[in-house]
């Protein structure tokens, strides 16, 4: 079992503003680090924690039963985070929150296929009953379909060519096949440049294989309409991609058009939003944290607020 940083913890915690009584839902509940520090302010409310990952949810459990028992467990996507509350009769919740990083066991346990940094089957599922793994990915997707996946979930430049020389390779059965099948796509400038090689191409094929991105759009879209007033939705991001996702669905129900473009608007011109900005910029890592956890680098925290 690895150890799990909780990036931006108390940053997090306090953009919730949790009550003791609250009802709060954990997108993400990882090796419940931020499922504890919830559980332990909402001594006479509830805490829903939603994860795929088995393995991740029976570490977590003593680590919140120490805490408390007001917490239910529910191993679904948080793409079905609506309807997998209204099945428990949760209609409205006073804060969600979600860590979009894959947690620091699933990359450090090699045998999963996340690490590009250790020889293993192609799996990278976080969820380990679903079918599609990252070796039928590899090895049954057209080169168009992997050109594109490389290209718009891993923001590759070199997608084209990482694409063509996949299908050359097939078949590919293990994580350092697919390292050395991106190598060899790649230039010597670019082999020569910081940073491994296959990162990006490992970032997109793990997107895909869990349907991450379609997962985090569904739940932009119904997240907010959950909140109660003054509600929160604390979103923990670590891609560019996913940063962009949040930023522009956060700004498009708390940003007036006037505020969007800097133009200064009466009070009678500005539309009443139902939503606000915990803080105008992305909340960053502090030096301490930088110091303590490298991984935390590119992490960034947006908090949206429900109007009184």
């Amino acid at each position: 079992m690895g150890s799990h940083y909780s990036v931006l913890l108390g940053e997090s915690i306090e953009s919730l503003n949790v009550k003791e009584d609250g009802i709060y839902v954990d997108l993400t509940l990882g090796r419940a680090g931020h499922s504890r520090e919830i559980l332990r302010r909402a001594k006479k409310g509830k805490l829903y924690c939603f994860d795929l990952d088995e393995e991740a949810i029976g570490e977590s459990k003593p680590i919140l039963d120490e805490v408390g028992h007001n917490y239910e467990i529910i191993h679904s996507s948080f793409a079905f985070l609506k309807e997998e509350l209204l099945n428990r009769g949760v209609e409205k919740v006073d804060g969600i929150i979600a860590d979009l990083g894959v947690s620091s066991p699933q990359f450090d346990e090699g045998s999963r296929g996340f690490s590009y940094k250790e020889d293993a089957p192609l799996d990278m599922r976080m969820d380990q009953s679903q079918s599609l793994t990252a070796a039928i990915v590899c090895n049954t997707y057209p080169e168009e379909e992997l050109r594109k996946i490389l290209y718009e979930y891993g923001e590759e430049r070199d997608a084209p060519r990482i694409a063509r020389e996949i299908l050359r390779s097939r078949p590919l059965t293990t994580t350092f096949d697919l390292v050395e099948a991106v190598k060899r796509a790649k230039s010597a400038k670019e082999l020569s440049k910081k940073g491994h090689p296959a990162k990006q191409t490992f970032q997109a094929i793990r997107i895909e294989v869990n349907g991450e991105e379609k997962a985090l759009q569904r739940m932009l879209e119904v997240a907010p309409s959950l909140l109660k007033p003054d509600g929160r939705l604390a979103i923990i991001t670590f891609m560019s991609l996913d940063d962009r996702l949040v930023k522009r669905r956060f700004r498009e129900l708390a940003v007036a058009e006037g505020d969007r473009r800097s133009i200064a608007l009466l009070p009678e011109q500005m539309e009443r939003k139902e939503f606000s900005l915990y803080s105008k910029k992305a909340i960053l890592p502090s030096e301490k944290e930088l110091g303590e956890n490298r991984r935390s680098a590119s992490a960034k925290l947006r908090c949206l607020i429900k109007n009184p």
